[in-house]
């Protein structure tokens, strides 16, 4: 049994080895531990920390493409080099290095393929009145849309088995934590938390500069994964909105109608008329969309068995 863990960096050199340090070298169960680094992009000499420290893989950017591509570029890596689970964690010593055991713990023993880390949020001192209830609401929304119930969706602690990392994909551009969880949901993949601690900030949160970006892209990676995997539902409970409101007032025309009093309500029957048309059109949008994400299903199951013999190919050869 192999575990890498791969961390995704962006100038990260005076924080690297920190995290570095913290890792575990031994894990009852797992037979060889090996790190791995993505280099997005760095202008500073985060690769030669990492190489001078003793890390087996090294992926690098040449420019910085941002946490979502870093992501699926390490978990190719991973999957490459033969890894039979893949931890994900900060460059930032975030995460305490001794819950690696606890979130790898439910892969090695069967029970489930992904294990998110759900961090004290109220208790983390360095997070602010707003951002712990931004926290909670934002995991409460991906909780709706992926039909799942972890309590802290942005943790980018978790671990992920050989078969649920050959069956991740991410679209987005800003971050794979949300997206990830509603594509897991939406897959009915076996997917977990588990309680963990984390450390003291050593520097500021790179992912967003303001609160409201953070919410906004947050927002807006949320809706666009809830339109790919559930469309039908978003589509339906968006159209259903103007659709209501227009019989509700072509019902109000009619009972002026009867009261002979329609003549001064011709407005109230054209809105009625395009708001009923607008849902109907939305509802019908929400069919196409469903029919486009089975296809999608199609191509993602398509895609999962290529990655599946390109992956165990080169894992057979690299044991030869």
């Amino acid at each position: 049994m192999k575990l890498i863990i791969q961390i995704p960096c962006f100038n990260e050199a005076e924080t690297l080895e920190i995290a570095l340090n913290d890792l575990p070298k031994h894990i009852d169960g797992i037979d060889e531990i090996e790190y791995l680094i993505i280099n997005d992009g760095s202008s500073d000499n985060t690769a030669e920390v990492a190489a001078r420290w003793g890390v087996h893989y090294i992926v690098n950017f040449k420019r910085n493409k941002g946490l979502a591509k870093g992501f699926m570029a390490g978990l190719d890596a991973c999957l490459r080099n033969g890894a039979d689970i893949i931890v994900n964690t900060d460059a930032d010593n975030q995460y305490n290095g001794d819950d690696i055991e606890k979130i790898v713990r439910p892969i090695l023993e069967g029970k489930t393929d992904i294990v998110i880390g759900e961090r004290p949020i109220d208790d983390t001192e360095h997070f602010s009145p707003l951002k712990k209830k931004l926290q909670h609401f934002g995991s409460w929304v991906v909780r709706i849309a992926s039909d799942s119930d972890i309590p802290d969706a942005p943790s980018g602690f978790r671990a992920y088995s050989r078969e649920a990392a050959m069956r991740l994909n991410v679209t987005n551009e800003y971050t794979y934590t949300l997206e990830t969880i509603v594509q897991a949901g939406r897959n009915k993949m076996a997917m977990t938390s588990v309680p963990i601690r984390t450390n003291g900030e050593l520097r500021p949160s790179r992912l967003f500069n303001t609160m409201l970006g953070y919410v906004k892209k947050s927002m807006v990676t949320i809706i666009r994964a809830f339109m790919m995997y559930r469309p039908l539902k978003f589509f339906i409970g968006v159209g259903l909105v103007p659709f209501i409101f227009g019989i509700l007032l072509g019902l109000r025309f009619i009972v002026f109608m009867f009261m002979g009093q329609s003549g001064g309500h011709i407005q109230s029957l054209i809105l009625s008329s395009i708001l009923i048309m607008m849902g109907f059109m939305t509802i019908i949008i929400g069919l196409q969309a469903d029919i486009i994400a089975k296809n999608r299903k199609l191509l993602e199951d398509i895609q999962y068995h290529v990655r599946k013999l390109d992956y165990d190919k080169t894992k057979k050869d690299s044991q030869i």
